[in-house]
């Protein structure tokens, strides 16, 4: 009885029932989209911030800090090993790990910063597409100004400390010390330089995305002390605040509009059940009238209020997803494609949309329940 008493209100207000169901599937909408292009945004936002490079490095432990400073790179060297041992840690705020070595050497007159890099490592777990490009034994990668100096094209060959090698790529000029580097496969470099299996860097990123005032670089040293206890941490604050604080000003932003837009279609949803309570005094003062006790009419009210959060679940999910494909993808060039309907999502939505209307109409029921029938057949 009470179903086809909300039915028949629902078609007699269809204007009422609509704007109640507008509010609620727009909120429902806006979530669904914002949490769909969320994930997609942080995607973007990592592969955008990961070619700012990386900002931690690992040096020996003995190493003179000053010195490093000075040339750029360490002058005491550790096994290769350690790379590796960072890498069996599973709990552990690293990432992209990357065994360097590094010495100035003399090419053709000309002092030129000689670089083998290793192949990117990562904890247990947390494999991702490598940061550099991998570099194949017996071939160089050129800087700028060394290209330049010496006329060098792809395909070439360079002789470094009595050594040939294929230039695999001349890079274009950046601006750093990379414009005077000479970037080679570690095995070469360990044999180039005569230090076979030594490193005296590991380049990395850390993963905690944490600001200067929450002091990570104390995190990440407390950790390495555990995992490595000969070797410290030297991190590049800038790089690293300015990640951390990308991310967390693009989560803020998203829990912020998910909020406001939440408490706007709960307030929207609560004025139109008000204004549906004193539209439906005569109503309701009747059915108290003819025996319908208190729950009865509470019932009625927010029955309503759950019938239009179903529906607005439905309608605002599938408005959500499509904005969140067409738009997103268009947005997010990069991680875009990944976009696609969440099932999770549209179980949560039929969950949490009619709990907001319900929680809407709480004090609508409450004004309907309150109402004395005699009263209201009166001022009828």
């Amino acid at each position: 009885m009470l179903a086809k008493l909300i039915f028949r209100e629902l078609w007699h207000r269809k204007i009422s029932f609509l704007l109640a169901m507008l509010a609620v599937a727009a909120a429902v909408a806006v979530c669904v989209a914002l949490i769909m292009t969320e994930e997609a945004n942080q995607r973007e936002t990592r592969k955008v911030m990961l070619k700012m490079g990386f900002n931690l490095r690992i040096i020996p432990k003995i190493a003179n800090i000053n010195q490093f400073y000075l040339n750029g790179y360490s002058a005491e060297t550790m096994p290769e090993e350690f790379l590796d041992k960072i890498a069996s840690v599973s709990k552990i705020s690293y990432n992209h790990l990357l065994g360097t070595l590094e010495r100035k050497i003399e090419l053709q007159g000309a002092d030129a910063l000689l670089l083998g890099i290793s192949d990117e490592k990562a904890p247990p777990g947390r494999k991702k597409p490598p940061m550099v490009s991998t570099i194949e034994p017996a071939t160089v990668h050129v800087g700028f100004q060394i290209a330049r100096r010496l006329g060098l094209a792809k395909g070439d060959s360079l002789e470094i400390l009595g050594e040939s090698f294929q230039v695999a790529r001349c890079m274009p000029q950046l601006g750093t010390l990379d414009d005077i580097r000479l970037m080679v496969a570690l095995v070469d470099a360990q044999q180039l330089l005569k230090e076979p299996g030594r490193i005296n860097e590991i380049k990395a990123m850390d993963c905690l995305c944490l600001t200067p005032d929450q002091d990570p670089r104390a995190q990440l040293q407390a950790e390495l002390e555990k995992a490595l206890p000969d070797g410290q941490v030297v991190m590049l604050s800038r790089i690293a605040e300015a990640r951390a604080r990308q991310r967390q000003v693009s989560e803020k932003h998203a829990v912020l509009i998910t909020t406001v837009v939440g408490i706007a279609a709960a307030i929207w949803v609560a004025v139109l059940a008000v204004a549906n309570v004193r539209q439906r005094i005569a109503e309701i003062g009747l059915l108290r009238a003819l025996g319908y006790d208190s729950n009865s009419v509470a019932l009625l009210v927010l029955g309503r209020a759950l019938l239009v959060g179903l529906l607005a679940s439905v309608a605002g999910f599938a408005a959500g997803t499509w904005w969140a494909i067409h738009y997103g993808r268009l947005s997010f060039q990069v991680t875009g494609k990944a976009i696609a309907a969440d099932p999770v999502l549209f179980y949560w939505s039929l969950a949490l949309a009619p709990l907001l209307a319900v929680i809407a109409c709480l004090i609508p029921t409450a004004l309907a329940v309150v109402q004395d029938p005699a009263d209201a057949l009166r001022r009828e």
